[in-house]
């Protein structure tokens, strides 16, 4: 078994040897990799281990796809506050005219992109964002509704950081209704999701912390999460050079319920919240604590995640 020091594994070295060991393959492009079954197994028994911590029988529980509609990237604020990180579509519009043109940029090696079109589907940006949509122009009860939801997210990073993937994975509880409401969802779900995440043989910080707003607007906005508190973060060691977010809760206010004009049916604007778990830089953590051996891991983190168990093949 190899077991990775705290003090000594440099993000290099920890991908390199994720690379090594199989667990990531390089696609070419940084920030994208390719998973093998081995590293998809942990992330399923995480998946599984994560719901059933759930005591919400009546939580709405929505898997969704990578894509979703422009307008809701729009009228979420997305695009305001994070332009830098979106990833559009684009898709060739043309006919059998303009079609020789696109063919002989991509024969000659030149930039055959501006003759696509924007279409009205975006790279989603976070799982719980295609909640909202649904409840555009209603109202909600006050006494909240709950979500599970899980997605496939992007954001446009490139790094050669495992942990800073551009395409990962997140499972959320989201909650729909009163301010109380939301944040005793949040403080709840923080207690609750450190306490899963430490009995996996996490060492974990919790920490206030904010968005990457983008542009001096967004220096303002993320001074005044950070002094409002709306964001704590769940930090855990994945490579020695920094500690990174694992998992994150999150209090919206009544912003999401004004851009998508969502309000309770006893009267005003509705407030949401949500706790997101990271399955991708959770699954490194573990790698990095616990080593590239699975059958080698504590049995107390092994039977946790079981079933499914992933530990039955080491390959």
């Amino acid at each position: 078994m190899e077991l990775y020091g705290l003090d000594t594994m440099s993000i290099e070295d920890f991908r390199s040897d994720l690379i090594r060991a199989g667990f990531l393959a390089e696609s070419g492009v940084a920030g994208i990799y390719h998973r093998s079954f081995r590293y998809e197994s942990i992330v399923r028994a995480l998946e599984s281990y994560i719901s059933g911590a759930s005591n919400c029988d009546e939580a709405r529980r929505l898997y969704f796809a990578p894509v979703m509609p422009q307008s809701t990237l729009v009228t979420s604020g997305y695009v305001r506050s994070f332009p830098d990180l979106i990833g559009v579509i684009s898709s060739f519009a043309g006919g059998n005219r303009e079609l020789p043109e696109l063919l002989d940029r991509v024969a000659a090696d030149k930039d055959w992109t501006e003759l696509l079109t924007a279409t009205d589907v975006v790279l989603c940006s976070a799982a719980c964002h295609n909640i909202y949509p649904t409840f555009a122009h209603q109202k909600v009860p006050s006494s909240g509704i709950i979500y599970e939801v899980q997605g496939t997210c992007f954001r446009h990073e490139p790094s050669e950081d495992p942990a800073r993937m551009q395409s990962f994975r997140m499972h959320e509880f989201v909650y729909l209704g009163t301010a109380e409401g939301a944040l005793a969802h949040r403080q709840e779900w923080i207690g609750r999701g450190s306490a899963l995440l430490q009995a996996l043989g996490l060492t974990l910080d919790l920490v206030v912390a904010n968005d990457p707003f983008f542009g001096r607007v967004g220096r303002v906005l993320a001074h005044g999460q950070l002094e409002k508190e709306l964001k704590y973060e769940v930090t855990a060691q994945i490579s020695s050079d920094n500690p990174g977010a694992i998992a994150s809760g999150n209090y919206h206010e009544d912003h999401l319920a004004i851009d998508f004009d969502i309000s309770l049916e006893e009267g005003g604007p509705m407030h949401s919240a949500c706790f997101a778990f990271g399955l991708d830089r959770i699954t490194l953590a573990l790698i990095h604590v616990h080593g590239t051996d699975l059958t080698a891991w504590p049995t107390s983190v092994r039977d946790l995640l079981s079933p499914p168990n992933p530990f039955v093949k080491s390959q």
